[in-house]
């Protein structure tokens, strides 16, 4: 994908990496918010959860919006393939379907800080459960396209993904990954491609 072999070494990731690295930071970021002493147990669960549903409405928006937007020029076109095109291209490169730890890392430290900043030590626990989500969404990710679907929720998750594969769903509906909530909230859940305009020529 680049012509620098070192560079192209950093964009590919295996899956367990993800679970290695993030794991022990939301353990450590969850004993220094009640280090703090200033959220309960039962508070800091309730934060816990509301992290993990911001997180589900981000990957939602952000694969919505930010994954399928591509800009004009050869900059757009080479920008959304590195983002997001070469996954659709190539849908079954096993070491192409988790974030790279760079990417992932640093935006994990902006939503830290967007969290702490917001609601302070409760933000801690926020991003725990935000970070948690993260985690399934890559996991899952990983296994809807490599894994071996032994449960009736998976496989209809699995049918919703591969659906949004093909040509006719990929811009326009099935979104989610983790979850198909927000697919049914703003009704993207089954949109049909609309056929374009007849004139007068045809």
């Amino acid at each position: 994908m680049f012509e620098s072999a070192f560079i192209d070494a950093f964009s590919r990731t295996p899956w367990y990496l993800v679970p290695l690295l993030h794991f022990p930071m939301m353990g450590y970021l969850y004993w220094l918010g009640m280090q703090e002493g200033s959220v309960g147990i039962l508070p800091s669960l309730g934060f816990v959860a509301a992290g993990w549903l911001v997180w589900t409405l981000t990957e939602y928006w952000a694969h919505r919006t930010l994954f399928h937007w591509e800009p004009p020029g050869k900059f757009g076109e080479r920008m959304h393939f590195i983002l997001h095109g070469v996954h659709h291209q190539w849908p079954r490169d096993q070491y192409r379907l988790v974030f790279p730890p760079a990417l992932s890392l640093s935006l994990g430290a902006l939503f830290l800080f967007i969290f702490v900043a917001a609601i302070g030590t409760a933000g801690y626990f926020a991003y725990v459960g935000f970070a948690f989500g993260y985690v399934v969404y890559d996991l899952m990710h990983y296994h809807l396209h490599h894994g071996r679907a032994r449960f009736e929720w998976i496989k209809k998750l699995r049918k919703h993904h591969l659906v949004h594969h093909s040509p006719k769903y990929a811009d326009n509906a099935k979104f989610g990954v983790s979850t198909t909530l927000w697919d049914h909230v703003f009704r993207t859940w089954n949109i049909e491609r609309k056929a374009p305009k007849a004139t007068a020529e045809s």
